[in-house]
């Protein structure tokens, strides 16, 4: 919707409103772990299972430098969809070019910085020596996706937050799309291991965000055409609170990166054959992740106008719709991998140790979308309502538990243990967040009755 113009949302039901967002973002979502999948399938049909603990333990560190910095499309869908609800044009252009600014000195600061990362990256994820051989090569290639990546996040963030969940699909299956095709040319016909697989996922994202970018510049010319001036952007209360809600959920999103890849650290201990077991199942949560995240970023952009018109009765009724989409998506995952999980497993890789390893621990996997969909909708109702310390206390609580979990019980076990302590972390982000909503509520003004 347009600033300035009719609301043609207003005559649709709760559950019409957030299917129109959740459908198209679902389908999007489900095309980002698709590229990691087909990643891992080109690797797993290589004769050795270094090349899939490389594409691993590579694609952890990403999740530490890029995935760190999934504030900048958090908070740009909340802050956009709170102008939007105040119908304030101004505001609509100055958080869109705000964010681009944020993310471009971020990437200069990623690229400039990238010797000490991977300095330390390598140093925390101990891989056998032919893993990490190969994981420095994909990262050395893939860090160069650095401003396209951080930029696209502010892309999708506006889109989402203006209710536009179309544009967002199209870029999603555009970098998708190019990323497998160059996947499969790179690495099966020309041979390039890992550095193919880095290479296509470089080109894959940089045509992405500069789409994006061409995207919304179309849109700005549709909108009520005013002026933005420079102060205006760099307004030091705007910035201020742009920095606070961004530092907030930077330390949000890190911990939940650095629980991922504790889990794969703690993993690697025993052995690659368990390593790579691992990562083919931790794409299965991803499938399962990114299709109910559909729900959760609709929930931030109806509960973000929601707030931003002071409409409680309005908040709550998005909440409660979307808790109960999400979870009968989770139980139809769960049902899906717990039935066939083998099978699938047997599509990603031709290697029968790896697959008899994933076998045995496809239970938990199976298991954790019935059990984390409530975390998915809670986080995305208090991104929305840009609410970013309590999301930010409520990770730290969860987070601190999972390292005492991890490092006080399951590396003492086995496998089994350390997914069962993931298992757990998942329901204690529900739980940490579920204490804070009334008050959330609360604070939302009362709206119509």
């Amino acid at each position: 919707m347009q600033a300035g113009s009719v609301d043609k949302t207003g005559d649709l039901t709760p559950r019409q409103r957030l299917w129109r967002l959740a459908g198209p973002i679902i389908i999007a979502n489900l095309s980002v772990p698709m590229m990691g999948l087909v990643d891992t399938a080109v690797m797993g049909h290589l004769p050795d299972p270094a090349y899939v603990g490389a594409v691993a333990v590579g694609s952890v560190i990403f999740a530490y430098v890029f995935w760190g910095f999934g504030f900048l499309r958090m908070s740009t869908t909340g802050l956009t969809a709170q102008a939007v609800g105040r119908d304030d044009p101004v505001e609509i252009r100055a958080v869109y070019l705000r964010g681009i600014l944020l993310a471009g000195v971020l990437a200069l600061a990623i690229i400039a910085l990238q010797a000490p990362i991977a300095a330390l990256a390598f140093s925390i994820l101990e891989a056998e020596p032919a893993v990490e051989s190969m994981a420095e090569t994909y990262f050395v290639i893939r860090i160069w996706s650095a401003p396209a990546s951080l930029a696209s996040y502010v892309i999708l963030g506006w889109f989402l937050g203006r209710e536009d969940a179309r544009t967002p699909l199209f870029l999603q299956f555009l970098i998708s799309i190019l990323n497998i095709g160059l996947s499969i040319l790179f690495v099966v016909g020309l041979h390039w291991g890992v550095e193919g697989v880095a290479a296509a996922t470089v080109l894959a994202e940089t045509c992405g965000a500069l789409t994006g970018a061409a995207l919304v510049f179309r849109q700005l010319k549709r909108l009520p055409q005013v002026r933005v001036t420079r102060r205006e952007i760099l307004d030091p209360a705007k910035l201020k609170a742009l920095i606070g809600v961004n530092g907030d959920i930077f330390i949000r999103t890190l911990c939940l990166v650095s629980a991922f890849a504790v889990f794969t650290a703690e993993g690697a201990k025993f052995g690659t054959v368990v390593l790579a077991a691992n990562a083919v199942l931790i794409h299965f949560m991803e499938f399962a992740s990114y299709g109910m995240d559909g729900f959760s970023h609709a929930a931030e952009s109806l509960v973000g106008r929601a707030a931003g018109k002071g409409d409680r009765k309005g908040f709550h009724a998005a909440v409660k719709t979307a808790f109960l989409w999400c979870g009968l998506l989770s139980l139809a995952i769960s049902g899906v991998y717990f039935l066939a999980g083998d099978q699938l497993v047997a599509l990603i890789t031709t290697q029968e140790p790896v697959r008899d390893a994933a076998s045995d621990y496809m239970p938990w996997a199976a298991a954790i979308p019935v059990v984390s969909f409530w975390c998915y909708i809670l986080d995305g109702v208090f991104l929305g309502a840009t609410r970013s310390g309590a999301l930010r206390n409520a990770m730290l609580v969860a987070s601190g538990l999972y390292l005492v979990m991890v490092y006080g019980f399951a590396s003492g076990y086995d496998n089994h243990a350390l997914w069962a302590s993931l298992t757990v972390f998942m329901a204690l982000r529900a739980v940490t967040l579920a204490v804070a909503y009334p008050a959330l509520l609360q604070s939302i003004g009362t709206g119509k009755d």
